[in-house]
């Protein structure tokens, strides 16, 4: 059973909704002498953070034993205390003092210390999940902390998503406090689908693989699952991690997908504020390839993006951004590079071809931002002085095969099937 509530078309939750919600939903489950870990998305997702923050506290803290929060970092870069304040909506004297009790904690993907194994997916199970497409076992750890609570919930928004088809539900457990072994593996997987194949579809291979992994987690789980448009919600739903994720993915594919009549020889992606590096400023290309017409160029535009990678740049600028093909016909080269960092290369760059030595991109990537030109041709991309862009000069001007997305990268644009 899931609980929901959705605004009408055209109309979003009040917070006073919201909040009612959350406190009816959590009513239903027992909490008594018993320990609740809630798992949130870092800065990178639209989230009314701040408002479930204090929802979540007043629902549980007087009723669980403990109530904590861990960080869903994935691979991201561990947030600091002044950032923790500002995703959550307060103070650092209302940290210490109103929230005192709460504990919140920075996954660590990297630390063996922080991790805890919980099974093996055997290569037979990854065979099948994946369609043939892969054999090979995996070793599932995650955040160890998700073991040591009775109740387990996720909070998180729903949008369409490059790998996994659409976020949210069990992908805040895989990748989101998951170590690498099981990252690494269902990122490639997601890399040989494609981007293009994969992004905005429900049912995907990499889906199958994170749920038949959380359920190993051997705790009780639950999940709140949120429409969001930026910092507007129009729908909040509450139940299991796969049923919540069901509701809210059908209703992302009607909020979070634009459809073009035709594709565009120029796209120019205005890059949301929070990606501050490429690593996550790459969905623009991810959500927008599909209408960048076949020869045309997309440009990933924003002085705030600053660095490849905080965490994998030194990895990311050994191998440089490439087509799938590029390394699947060099796996002998490359398999020493995580399967993240391979994912995230081909995902960037997009569909193309490799053959005889020649590697051909359907279109090209273009970097508009604080990245160095240098940096730019080392990694195998475009490069533009952002100076030399004014997006207002790009406005209105989609008949001339020009289009301009600002605040891109949650947003999935396809062509519309003739």
């Amino acid at each position: 059973m899931v609980k929901a509530c959705v605004a009408p078309p055209g109309e979003w939750l009040s917070s006073d909704i919201l909040r009612n919600f959350v406190h009816e939903s959590l009513a239903e489950i027992r909490l008594e002498n018993r320990r609740i870990l809630f798992i949130i998305p870092d800065h990178t997702r639209s989230m009314p953070m701040p408002l479930m923050f204090r929802a979540l506290c007043e629902a549980t803290r007087k009723r669980a034993a403990k109530t904590d929060f861990l960080i869903a970092l994935g691979t991201h870069p561990p947030m600091t205390d002044e950032m923790i304040q500002e995703l959550l909506g307060i103070t650092a004297a209302e940290r210490a003092e109103v929230y005192g009790d709460i504990g919140i904690f920075n996954h660590a993907w990297k630390d063996p210390e922080a991790l805890a194994e919980i099974g093996w997916l055997t290569a037979e199970q990854i065979e099948e999940l994946s369609g043939g497409l892969m054999r090979e076992a995996v070793r599932v750890t995650v955040n160890r902390l998700v073991l040591q609570y009775d109740v387990v919930c996720i909070v998180g928004p729903v949008f369409p998503h490059e790998v996994v088809g659409f976020s949210g539900g069990n992908k805040y457990f895989f990748p989101g406090v998951a170590g690498e072994e099981i990252l690494n593996m269902f990122h490639w997987l997601g890399a040989l689908i494609t981007n293009y194949a994969i992004n905005g579809t429900k049912h995907t291979p990499v889906r199958a693989v994170v749920d038949r992994a959380a359920a190993l987690i051997p705790v009780e789980k639950w999940c709140f699952c949120l429409t969001q448009v930026k910092k507007n919600t129009r729908a909040i739903f509450f139940g299991t991690p796969e049923a919540a994720w069901d509701k809210a993915a059908d209703l992302s594919a009607e909020t979070h997908i634009i459809y073009k009549d035709k594709p565009f020889r120029q796209v120019l992606a205005m890059a949301a504020p929070m990606y501050d590096e490429l690593w996550v400023a790459g969905k623009c290309m991810y959500k927008l390839e599909p209408v960048v017409a076949d020869g045309g160029e997309l440009i990933i535009y924003g002085r705030h993006v600053k660095e490849v990678s905080v965490t994998h740049g030194a990895l990311i600028r050994q191998i440089g951004y490439h087509v799938r093909d590029y390394f699947l016909k060099q796996m002998d080269r490359f398999r020493h590079i995580p399967g993240g960092i391979l994912a995230h290369s081909t995902h960037v760059k997009g569909m193309g071809t490799f053959e005889n030595g020649i590697e051909i991109p359907r279109v090209t990537v273009t970097l508009a931002t604080s990245i160095p030109e240098s940096v730019c041709r080392e990694i195998n991309l475009g490069y533009r002085d952002p100076d030399s862009i004014d997006p207002a000069e790009w406005e209105n001007r989609e008949e001339e095969g020009i289009l301009l997305v600002r605040d891109a990268g949650e947003i999935l644009y396809r062509v519309r099937p003739s």
